[in-house]
């Protein structure tokens, strides 16, 4: 029984590497493919006037999911050589956060967790365990995290000094609007992002000239981190080439 556990465990391991054996590639693709189900599942449910047996057949299919969800989940902890930081890293928080909300809803009123609902959109998060594309997106983004960082403390106080600065040119002309610092984020955070719903806008000469320059440093705070994810990607790429070369 000893002798056998260790060669269970290899086994087990190499299936979930997924790309050493036909058998490891197939459970991923079925994996892969729940996830996209279940996603197409939640859609469907929220249609009106939906048949009972189709919600019925939704739920059973529901119940089928979590229950490969769960069974992926032991296993994956049982596997583990370092049980508590799996746990604790981004693939075991989401793969429990995927599962977790069914169990907490058991025997309860639906209607006051209905919320835990939208935790079945962690699903898609799952994917990226499973996609080489999404985990070289999470290489990135590791990559570059620092300075990703250290220009997102800079856009907030880009975020403040606007709303501030549009709060004292339109204080007096749109009182209602611009009442206070806090009026004034919606205005900066649509003016920044240069989306501009134009339900609120600067009314003076002063607003408009301040509005013209909060619009162009707007453009390079997203554009500075688009390029350094950019960067990050394709240096993040190279090296998969290069040791898929190798």
């Amino acid at each position: 029984m000893t002798a056998e556990a260790p060669g269970l465990r290899t086994r087990l391991q190499t299936v979930f590497a997924g790309n050493r054996t036909l058998f490891g590639r197939a459970c991923q693709a079925f994996i892969q493919a729940l996830i996209v189900l279940s996603i197409v599942a939640f859609t469907v449910e929220t249609l009106p006037d939906l048949p009972p047996e189709v919600r019925s057949n939704l739920h059973r299919f529901e119940v089928f999911v979590i229950i490969v969800f769960t069974v992926e989940y032991l296993l994956r902890l049982w596997l583990s050589e370092r049980r508590l930081a799996f746990m604790f890293s981004f693939h075991g928080i989401i793969d429990l956060l995927v599962i977790l909300p069914f169990y907490l809803q058991l025997g309860l009123d639906l209607r006051s967790l209905r919320i835990l609902w939208l935790f079945r959109l962690f699903r898609l998060f799952k994917l990226v365990r499973y996609v080489d594309a999404a985990r070289r997106i999470g290489d990135a983004f590791r990559l570059v995290r620092v300075d990703l960082a250290v220009f997102g403390i800079g856009a907030l106080f880009v975020f403040y000094l606007a709303a501030v600065g549009i709060y004292f040119f339109e204080r007096d002309a749109q009182p209602d609007t611009f009442a206070s610092v806090f009026h004034s984020f919606w205005w900066a955070l649509a003016t920044l992002t240069t989306v501009g719903y134009g339900d609120v806008y600067p009314v003076t000469v002063g607003g408009k000239i301040f509005t013209f320059f909060t619009l162009m440093i707007g453009l390079g705070v997203f554009a500075v981190p688009t390029g350094l994810i950019t960067m990050a990607i394709v240096s993040t790429r190279e090296a998969t080439l290069k040791d898929d070369a190798s």
